[in-house]
């Protein structure tokens, strides 16, 4: 699977138990801070909690511009294994 297709595939099944905010990371070393998003075909639609430095509220970014997504909010192990994460038992630390 793609980069592309792995954030698509994320995003469009964001998990309820997180919240809809964050902070996004462009491949361009941009950090964008979120309230909400919603998705098109190849991009996603972003609010930022505040205007930029030109003013602009909203940011188009497609999915291949998406380096990581960083969670803000507290998450509960439940959510994180609902969410498809795993802790990987062969090489867990205790």
């Amino acid at each position: 699977m793609s980069t592309t297709q792995t954030w698509r595939s994320f995003l469009t099944n964001w998990p309820a138990e997180f919240q809809r905010r964050g902070v996004l990371l462009s491949v361009l070393n941009e950090t964008i801070p979120f309230n909400n998003f919603w998705l098109q075909d190849e991009m996603i639609l972003i609010e930022r909690k505040n205007p930029d430095t030109s003013g602009a509220r909203f940011i188009l970014i497609t999915f291949d511009r998406i380096d990581s997504v960083r969670l803000i909010d507290p998450v509960s192990e439940s959510a994180i294994a609902k969410a498809g994460f795993a802790v990987n038992r062969a090489t867990a630390t205790v």
